[in-house]
């Protein structure tokens, strides 16, 4: 397993406090997950983006996680496999959405695939063929693609049916209060990329009911 120092990015329209969790990963050993923004988030999902060659400097990158920020946004990017484990791992009370590159998940994803958090996996890979060969054996693994373009598509499918099952679990008689967020995060979800003058009012409606920073 890689080394090198994990390199993560997050994403997301909401406030961050500092954290460090410290967790039996998946080799039973205590693990320390480093200090990561823990935001306050509409979704209740998170997308793990894993590949070791991951360059967040370059323009492909970028426009890739504009895309993908459209369905979920909450957004962390590794490196190190066994840092998205650990990560992974010490995730309770979210659904996650993963994005690995073909060479990590076929040494990682038969292991988590049981994991109740872990909704759906897509391959993000240069080599569709080859890693088919592994890949539509697992059931989560939903794709391999080698552009991002249909992972947004497929992701924005797999998020809403992923909703709608939790919906319908809460009006079976679990919490209104989450039944509420989630008819309110479709609402937003709806909103146009271009409407800024709607997001705008929702914001400050928001800040006059709760005491929630400027930025």
């Amino acid at each position: 397993m890689s080394k090198q120092k994990p390199t993560t990015t997050v994403i997301s329209g909401a406030a961050a406090m500092p954290s460090t969790t410290t967790i039996i990963n998946a080799n039973n050993r205590a693990a320390v997950v480093r200090s990561r923004p823990m935001r306050r988030v509409l979704q209740n999902f998170r997308l793990l983006w894993l590949d070791a060659n991951l360059d967040e400097t370059k323009d492909d990158f970028k426009k890739s996680l504009r895309r993908l920020r459209r369905v979920v946004a909450s957004i962390e990017t590794f490196k190190d496999a066994q840092e998205c484990i650990d990560f992974l791992h010490a995730i309770t009370n979210e659904k996650v959405f993963m994005i690995v590159s073909g060479s990590l998940g076929r040494q990682i994803i038969a292991d988590i695939e049981g994991w109740p958090q872990l909704e759906s996996v897509y391959v993000f890979c240069r080599n569709q063929a080859i890693n088919e060969q592994w890949a539509n054996k697992i059931y989560k693994v939903k794709g391999v693609y080698t552009k991002i373009k249909p992972i947004c598509k497929a992701l924005q499918l797999d998020r809403e049916n992923c909703d709608r099952a939790m919906i319908s679990v809460t009006f079976n008689g679990l919490d209104p209060l989450f039944m509420y967020t989630q008819l309110l995060k479709e609402a937003l979800l709806d909103i146009e990329d271009d409407d800024k003058k709607s997001i705008k009012d929702l914001a400050d409606y928001c800040r006059e009911q709760d005491d929630i920073p400027e930025d």
